[in-house]
């Protein structure tokens, strides 16, 4: 599982994960992250910024109660995902999604206000579980369509499984993470959280 630490690979491959994000004030210089190599960002443009640059942008405030930029999840938690995960969270290919699914799950849990994800996420984490352990201890499972659900689990899910040779030490695991991402909903590490704008498209 990923943690904060500096030198934790999942942590800071999650914080690579591209979100989307708007400038809420015209930037000098900064065009070359749009392209423009040169030019000014311009107030109202919309990009795709690596996580910890985007958060890093959305907690600057050059004037009082502005800030640079604001974040919007990634296409990996969007609602059509997420209802997915909510039908059968069995049937979806996260790995397809962000390889670090759960981890982008957590990390974006700290800077919004999604209760109803996060509630999802963690169930979703607990029932691909059981199936995780299932098929480890049930060879046939991993043919046909355990094949294609194994393909499709994330680094965390992955980690699991590889630790099913010692299974309390992996049910622990689980239950952590879960827990994880439910008290993620609850503290930001960088003190900053938000609810999304409603939008009408």
């Amino acid at each position: 599982m990923a943690s904060n630490s500096y030198y934790d690979i999942d942590a800071i491959l999650t914080d690579a994960q591209k979100v989307p994000c708007t400038f809420e004030l015209t930037v000098p210089g900064l065009g070359y992250l749009d392209g423009n190599a040169g030019q000014d960002m311009k107030q109202g443009t919309k990009v795709e910024l690596p996580l910890w640059l985007g958060e890093m942008l959305a907690v600057s405030s050059p004037a009082a109660g502005t800030s640079m930029a604001t974040l919007d999840l990634p296409a990996a938690l969007s609602a059509r995902v997420v209802n997915a995960l909510k039908a059968d969270s069995r049937t979806v290919d996260l790995r397809a999604l962000a390889p670090h699914f759960f981890t982008l799950g957590a990390r974006m849990l700290e800077l919004f206000e999604e209760e109803e994800m996060g509630d999802i996420l963690s169930e979703s984490f607990k029932a691909r579980a059981k199936v995780i352990a299932d098929q480890a201890h049930n060879p046939r499972g991993a043919l046909g369509e355990g094949a294609d659900f194994l393909r499709g689990l994330d680094e965390s899910e992955r980690q699991c499984r590889l630790g099913l040779d010692h299974v309390d030490e992996s049910w622990l695991m689980v239950w952590q993470y879960s827990e994880q991402l439910t008290t993620a909903q609850k503290q930001s590490a960088c003190g900053w959280r938000k609810t999304r704008p409603n939008k009408s498209n």
